[in-house]
């Protein structure tokens, strides 16, 4: 029992670092996208530029991550025992596949590095340029996640 709430408490760990690791490279190509007036995703998200909305979201990153990979992890609990057999490098990309797949690409919310988000959103979500950026941040997170994950965790 112990073991299983220290995978959950140290995939928490790894999640928030690689999140806010990968959100702040990503954040340096995609600060339009989020903030300012003219700002891509202004109909249906928060602005980062604005100190109230700012406030609001620095809150809410701790609880909300810590719920996501408490809920992540989780889903991991019945083949934990068979991760520790793997080698590092088959951990590695276990790890880092789950989390741009399953996280990111198959998604079956959409956004614009998703599947469902390039057959349901409005062009200007999807473009190339749009599209790369925002995969840019999940490719970071993913393969920093499945390196830590696969050195820290399993």
């Amino acid at each position: 029992m112990t073991e299983y709430l220290f995978f959950s408490l140290g995939f928490f760990a790894i999640h928030l670092v690689c999140y806010v690791a990968a959100g702040v490279i990503d954040l340096q190509l995609a600060r339009h996208m989020y903030g300012g007036k003219n700002r891509l995703f202004g109909s249906f998200m928060r602005d980062t530029d604005d100190a109230g909305e700012s406030k609001r979201i620095a809150a809410l990153l701790l609880p909300s991550q810590f719920v996501r990979a408490v809920l992540m992890s989780l889903v991991l609990y019945p083949i934990l025992p068979f991760l520790t057999d793997l080698s590092f490098a088959v951990q590695f990309l276990f790890m880092s596949s789950l989390m741009l797949i399953y996280a990111d690409v198959a998604s079956a919310v959409p956004f614009s590095n998703t599947i469902e988000g390039l057959v349901y959103m409005k062009k200007e979500f999807v473009r190339p340029r749009v599209f790369l950026t925002i995969q840019l941040e999940a490719l970071l997170y993913s393969s920093l996640f499945g390196l830590l994950a696969a050195w820290l965790l399993v």
